[in-house]
């Protein structure tokens, strides 16, 4: 190999080392570059994570005022932090006990709505049973001697009737006025009529069929004669 190639080479090697140089600052750059841009964007997002923690606390802040201008009235924006906790307090407590008390009511309205219901349920059942009352009481008066009624049957009728009527009286069923008390349009039910008195007042002559009536409400009016 002659000078003149060696010295082609030479040159040729120094241009590759030169370039291979120059792309390696060239990345390097490039990193640099892409290090700053990304500290940048951490940066960036920083103040914004800032920037909305800001917000959220005067967000926090303004809703806790417009919860107090209701407390408090128009006034309350200017009060200090702690005196617009105590006012919220004071409303939440307001709050608290008008609820405790509509519930106490609403408590108060159902028993008496469930008491009504069981006074309407046992008023209607005893009155499905007094025609059975009725019909007890029909079979003891049909019987007149006293030997019918030293029989095991009469007594056993008669039995039967007393305890029904202990049983309906101690649930609170009570015998509506009957023969000679004045005539009640509330109580008694005129199905026939007798003179009697002039200008007196109507009173019962006779009861034809018993009225009753459970806790001050009629069961079943009285079926009576009255004398006028």
């Amino acid at each position: 190999m002659n000078s003149e190639e060696l010295k082609v080479n030479s040159e040729s090697q120094g241009q590759e080392q030169s370039q291979g140089q120059n792309q390696e600052r060239g990345e390097a750059g490039e990193r640099a570059q892409a290090e700053n841009e990304a500290e940048a964007a951490a940066v960036e997002d920083a103040n914004e994570e800032d920037a909305d923690d800001l917000r959220h606390k005067e967000n926090k802040k303004d809703n806790m005022k417009d919860k107090a201008k209701e407390t408090c009235g128009e006034a309350a924006p200017e009060l200090t932090e702690s005196e617009i906790n105590q006012a919220l307090i004071a409303g939440l407590t307001d709050r608290l006990q008008r609820n405790m008390a509509e519930f106490d009511n609403y408590r108060k309205r159902t028993a008496k709505e469930k008491a009504t219901m069981y006074e309407d349920g046992a008023r209607d059942a005893i009155g499905r049973f007094l025609p059975v009352v009725d019909n007890l009481e029909r079979a003891l008066m049909t019987v007149s001697s006293d030997d019918d009624k030293e029989s095991q049957i009469y007594k056993g009728v008669e039995m039967i009737f007393r305890q029904a009527g202990q049983i309906l009286g101690d649930m609170g069923l009570e015998e509506l006025p009957g023969a000679g008390e004045p005539f009640d349009h509330n109580y008694h039910n005129a199905v026939a009529s007798e003179d009697g008195e002039e200008n007196g007042e109507p009173v019962v002559a006779e009861v034809l069929q018993k009225g009753y009536k459970y806790r001050d409400k009629v069961v079943r009016p009285g079926m009576v004669k009255v004398r006028r």
